[in-house]
């Protein structure tokens, strides 16, 4: 489902090549793999005085600076009679030459594995992903992912992030079901990035909760990092990455509570440590959850779920956002959860 935008278009909820000095290497373009094509210009005086990776990726807006570098390094742009590495500076008025290579073949397996597309253009696609699917192949699991999908519905997706991480900009946890955002081009997933770097993209999660908190809205500021005996497992810790959450009671149940989870940053687990260390885990959490609580034997997922997400365009830069509605088995585990009888002794 798509809301508002900020615009309302997605309505609903050629001269001598510059002396180089000592920075000059007269070392032949390598020969080897082929060449997708070969892009010819010359630098305009806009680009005096920067580096020749940052004169390159303004004037090829298109490419990312990261690959940019990699073709500097290999040999691949040349300027004038030369091929100086990426932190030279440029006079302007440079002939440059830059031999792309072909596109790296993905190790990926295409597989067919069915995907709730919520709305895709030229340059992104917005996907609701169910609870128990992998983003991306890791330690332990080869394929069967997210990125196992994308590879066989859509060819030539950017792998700025890895070739196993075809247009991935954010990543969801296994058993978190919700709304992502990919990218289709390699400019589009630059800047996507950029907007998550930059913490201009939003993101709203449902959790439910055991116990209901006192207050009816909140923040927690807790730094996250790993365990130091547990490498899988997060905790909050002194010596974690800083990490925000803001988070307000959607709807008090009997024992439970539905909590609209606001997270500043994106660290590893982070709204479920931080909701434990609230005193409120999240309902059929087997990592950080009570197990055997009332309420555990009513769920076979964890209750959380990536409802909204919004962030600028990387094409126009409009504010755009979308929202995935909670699967079925959300909302059933809800239902039943409201229906539990209150604690002994809790105040009618």
């Amino acid at each position: 489902m798509l809301l508002a935008s900020g615009s309302g278009r997605l309505g609903g909820y050629n001269s001598p090549a510059a002396p180089y000095g000592n920075g000059t290497r007269s070392l032949p373009i390598p020969e080897q793999g082929p060449d997708s094509e070969v892009v010819e210009l010359v630098l305009g005086p806009e680009a005096r005085g920067k580096r020749l990776d940052r004169a390159l990726a303004d004037r090829l807006p298109e490419r990312s600076r990261t690959e940019i570098t990699v073709w500097i390094r290999a040999g691949r742009v040349r300027v004038g009679d030369a091929t100086p590495p990426g932190s030279t500076r440029v006079e302007g008025g440079e002939q440059v030459v830059i031999r792309i290579p072909e596109p790296r073949t993905t190790h990926l397996e295409p597989q067919n594995i069915p995907l709730d597309i919520l709305y895709e253009d030229e340059a992104v696609v917005v996907l609701s992903k169910p609870t128990g699917l992998t983003v991306h192949p890791g330690a332990g699991q080869r394929d069967g992912t997210l990125a196992n999908a994308l590879a066989y519905r859509m060819r030539d997706l950017p792998e700025l992030g890895g070739s196993d991480r075809p247009g991935i900009v954010h990543r969801l946890d296994k058993e978190t079901s919700g709304i992502m955002v990919v990218a289709r081009t390699e400019l589009a997933q630059r800047r996507l990035s950029e907007a998550f770097a930059a913490r201009t993209v939003s993101k709203t999660y449902l959790a439910c909760t055991h116990g209901i908190p006192r207050d009816v809205t909140g923040e927690i500021d807790a730094a996250v990092g790993r365990k130091p005996h547990h490498r899988t497992k997060m905790g909050v810790r002194e010596d974690g990455r800083p990490a925000r959450t803001g988070w307000r009671v959607a709807e008090a149940m009997p024992r439970h509570a539905l909590l609209e989870c606001r997270p500043v940053t994106g660290r590893t687990h982070q709204i479920r440590v931080h909701l434990k260390h609230l005193g409120h885990p999240i309902v059929g959490d087997t990592i950080y959850g009570l197990p055997g609580h009332p309420g555990e034997e009513l769920v076979d997922r964890l209750m959380l779920h990536a409802w909204r997400l919004g962030f600028p365009h990387p094409m126009s830069g409009e504010a755009v956002a979308f929202e995935a509605t909670p699967p079925r088995a959300f909302d059933e585990a809800l239902t039943k959860l409201r229906a539990l009888p209150p604690p002994r002794g809790a105040r009618r």
